[in-house]
């Protein structure tokens, strides 16, 4: 069942992919989590798919979907009520597919019909998740990339404000590690 539900997810990851207008923002796609996420999900799936689950693979596939509930959750309650367009981040175009559809069956996946991660890889998508804030928090500190979410506009924000940012997002990372843990069977 797990190999049925990834191979359903890399469909839904490369729809969703198809319509992130790659070819425009080039190589600023990657200051995305949104994007990482989703790429990282494909992936880890591709490789569910045909070498099924050895530790190596169970590791990025919680770390994809450690990700992938960060994105959807930080959508739905940070972007949205800052004024983000949920028609567009929820429902319609790549939004639909990496908000929504990919999280929730990378979850369901993940949680219901998949190996799990040891508890040992906690962190592993805390760091992960840190190790991009700072990258994104200089880059737009030295202002090579704006945002491209709005806690990383470090020159729109006090420095207070960014550090509390942080922390709320490594709370929160840290939160769905080990609610993703301890969830499954």
């Amino acid at each position: 069942m797990a190999r049925v539900l990834n191979l359903i997810l890399i469909a839904l990851e490369i729809r969703g992919l198809s319509l992130s207008n790659i070819s425009k923002r080039k190589w600023l796609i990657f200051a995305f989590y949104t994007q990482l996420s989703n790429m990282l999900a494909t992936l880890s799936s591709v490789l569910l798919v045909i070498v099924g689950q050895p530790a190596w693979v169970t590791t990025l596939r919680y770390l994809s979907v450690c990700m992938l509930v960060m994105t959807a959750l930080v959508t739905i309650f940070v972007l949205v009520p800052m004024g983000g367009d949920p028609h567009w981040l929820l429902w319609s175009g790549n939004g639909l597919y990496h908000h929504v559809l990919c999280p929730a069956l990378a979850a369901i996946s993940y949680v219901f019909f998949e190996a799990h991660a040891p508890r040992s890889t906690l962190l592993l998508p805390v760091v992960v998740t840190l190790a991009y804030g700072l990258i994104l928090i200089w880059l737009n500190y030295i202002r090579v990339v704006d945002g491209p979410y709005p806690f990383f506009k470090v020159h729109e924000q006090s420095w207070f404000a960014t550090v509390l940012w942080v922390l709320v997002l490594l709370a929160v990372i840290t939160a769905i590690s080990f609610g993703v843990l301890i969830i499954a069977p």
